[in-house]
């Protein structure tokens, strides 16, 4: 048997080579090496064959093929072509028949902007062999996930994704506040002064902090607000507004998504939004199915946006 460890293939190309043309020189020629190297090559091969397989002709122009490389040369051929084929096959991807696994990182926040509606449309552009499963991204360690594989596309603000990953931004996103319907305030145009007033729910992701990005704005301008809870995702803010008159600076998507329960107000001063973007490793850019499954992040933020 044939010992293959440590063989480079191209050994092989050389072979079919030299059988086809039965002359070191031709064989060179066709290669586009020195005739040295090709020679070199040859001698390699007979001893991983274990066999000659061209011999010189005795009359002294070009060789003979031994009985080994005659037997060589279909086989040879044949493996080479699929060899070819393996290299040069585009792979591909069907979501309604292929069978595929995604797994997305992503903020609540995110999870119910984007994914929910990416989920909502899942069943009509893909098949049954198509699962999505969402998990929480934490920016300690997301960029050795993708990395890893672990996780396929992440879906995060500009701070979040990682510098050596591949990305394009998905949507902006700007801050409201929001009450419940029937807040003790009414639907009054809110000021600075009401909204130092109120008493606040915070989101704080890390957990804990009764001091966040809104805090940091408003001692820049030398006012503060009164904090009254703190809770680690936005998917709770909802309810717990709809059962107080506790209110939120939330991401105006969620809010709207809320919109039968909640009123939304503009903040009464400036506060930059962010932006959602998807990020994947290079490794993954020309994947078929992260290509497919970017594409239905698109798709699903026009639905969204557009009711499409």
């Amino acid at each position: 048997m044939v010992d293959f460890k440590g063989v480079d293939l191209n050994l092989l190309v050389t072979l079919d080579a030299l059988l086809a043309q039965r002359n070191v020189t031709h064989a060179a020629q066709r290669l586009g090496l020195s005739q040295p190297a090709v020679s070199a090559q040859l001698a390699r091969l007979r001893q991983v064959f274990g066999d000659p397989l061209l011999i010189p002709a005795d009359s002294g122009r070009g060789m003979v093929a031994s009985a080994r490389a005659l037997a060589l040369v279909a086989p040879l051929r044949a493996a080479l072509k699929d060899l070819e084929l393996v290299v040069r096959a585009r792979p591909g991807f069907d979501p309604l028949t292929d069978v595929r696994r995604f797994v997305i990182a992503a903020s609540d926040n995110a999870t119910s902007t984007i994914g929910i509606s990416l989920l909502e449309r899942l069943p009509l552009v893909a098949g049954d062999g198509v699962q999505v499963a969402f998990v929480h991204a934490r920016q300690t360690d997301i960029a050795a996930r993708l990395e890893s594989g672990e996780v396929d596309v992440l879906i995060g603000s500009e701070r979040m994704v990682p510098p050596t990953m591949r990305g394009r931004k998905l949507l902006d996103e700007t801050f409201v506040m929001a009450q419940r319907k029937g807040h003790p305030r009414g639907k009054r145009k809110l000021t600075l002064a009401a909204y130092c007033t109120l008493r606040h729910v915070l989101v704080s992701t890390s957990g804990g902090s009764f001091f966040g990005f809104v805090d940091e704005q408003l001692q820049t301008m030398g006012r503060s607000r009164a904090v009254a809870v703190s809770v680690q995702t936005f998917t709770v803010v909802p309810e717990l507004l709809y059962r107080s008159d506790y209110v939120c600076t939330m991401p105006a998507r969620l809010a709207t998504r809320c919109a039968d329960r909640l009123d939304a107000f503009a903040l009464p001063f400036d506060q930059p939004g962010f932006s959602l973007s998807a990020a994947w490793h290079p490794r993954n850019h020309h994947d078929p199915a992260v290509a497919w499954l970017r594409a239905q992040l698109i798709d699903a933020i026009d639905a969204e946006t557009f009711g499409t």
